[in-house]
């Protein structure tokens, strides 16, 4: 795996020739070695439609592309960093949550109505995440940020998890998930979000959680 935990607030690279890395720009806190570093739009393999995609979902965070020899620091804004490593499966992950990945993961965005139609909408603007989402896909590691650490919850067909929506990082696997309200809507008038509404994910995978209900 291109990734190493040095601690809860910084990874360490590992770049080979051949093998690209994407960063957050800005994320770069130092390096060895014989390492570029380059602007990059398109956002990993995701092609021109992704990044079309992206802007139009307000999900453009700036990539850059790292190449060449050597190790590299990473961290941002003294974020928590949580280390994925993917299989073949999807991530769905906020694009400003992501620090780095792998080159060899296939970028891409999914609307958040195809999941929910409307209440999947509504979960993301409840989630504050908009109406589209990050994904990633295929085999290699990512590192997202969180605030106050992250758990892995697992996620089976006879165990649902139901996860605040300010509280959600990412999720990955066969999971389908929906909004839920806690209260009914009379109880809810004059309430923020909060607990009065509910991610339920459901199916085979895992869902991450921070320690905290702050958004990026």
């Amino acid at each position: 795996m291109a990734f190493r935990e040095i601690n809860a607030k910084m990874i360490e690279a590992t770049v080979t020739p051949g093998q690209r890395l994407f960063s957050q720009r800005g994320a770069m806190l130092a390096y060895r070695g014989e390492v570029s570093f380059t602007p990059n739009t398109a956002g990993g393999q995701g092609g021109v439609m992704s990044m079309i995609g992206r802007r139009v979902a307000d999900e453009d965070t700036p990539l850059m592309t790292v190449e060449g020899s050597g190790t590299v620091l990473f961290g941002h804004g003294g974020h928590h960093i949580q280390v994925i490593r993917l299989t073949g499966d999807t991530l769905y992950v906020e694009a400003d949550r992501l620090l780095a990945f792998e080159g060899t993961l296939q970028q891409g965005t999914m609307f958040l109505g195809s999941q929910g139609g409307v209440m999947g909408m509504v979960r993301g603007q409840v989630s504050g995440q908009g109406l589209f989402t990050t994904t990633l896909k295929g085999h290699g590691a990512v590192a997202v940020m969180a605030h106050g650490g992250v758990i892995e919850i697992p996620v089976t067909p006879q165990r649902p998890v139901h996860v605040d929506p300010q509280a959600y990082v990412a999720h990955h696997g066969e999971v389908r998930n929906k909004l839920s309200t806690a209260l009914g809507w009379r109880d809810m008038v004059g309430r923020g979000s909060g607990e009065a509404f509910q991610l339920e994910l459901s199916g085979s995978g895992a869902v991450y959680v921070q320690a905290s209900e702050e958004k990026l």
